[in-house]
């Protein structure tokens, strides 16, 4: 595999139009896989918080829907987008749903579960808001479990701000 960083990766967003990831260059990505109807989709919130006070220092939050996980986000696309702007005033970049795990993983998936393994070496995404932290040289600095909330994690952004 040649990708070196998560510029290699071309992803599509919400709309369905296609996103190369290297639009994100010089920014420190936190890239999540979301769900819609998960114990921990109350995230959202937290995640538009950082979204919001550290977007203009260089923080891009990610999401990625995906419906692996006991069918947590059964929607399409666009109920998708409505309901995570609706319930959570989501204006973070959401892209269109993937799988994170097995052989239809989406290729980013492979790299950042490659980059950054998760307990006991696994590289396979337990849950819903598994979250990457990515930094500016589009390396992956860190993996955190669905259960770290997203201000728990802010002090570790700032750091790569």
């Amino acid at each position: 595999m040649s990708e070196s960083s998560v510029y290699d990766f071309t992803v599509s967003d919400i709309k369905g139009n296609e996103k190369n990831m290297a639009d994100y260059r010089g920014k420190v990505l936190l890239i999540v896989n979301t769900a819609s109807k998960c114990g921990f989709t109350p995230q959202f919130e937290g995640l538009q918080s950082l979204h919001k006070e550290l977007g203009d220092r260089g923080l891009e939050v990610l999401g990625f829907p995906c419906n692996q996980f006991m069918n947590q986000d059964p929607g399409n696309d666009d109920a998708i987008s409505e309901f995570c702007s609706l319930n959570y005033g989501v204006d973070f970049p959401m892209f269109s749903k993937i799988e994170v795990n097995g052989s239809g993983a989406h290729p980013l998936y492979q790299f950042l579960k490659r980059e950054a393994k998760g307990l006991m070496g696994s590289e396979k995404v337990k849950w819903n808001f598994t979250k990457f932290l990515v930094g500016r040289d589009g390396q992956v600095v860190r993996r955190y479990p669905p259960t770290a909330k997203p201000q728990d994690i802010r002090k570790d952004i700032e750091k790569l701000l």
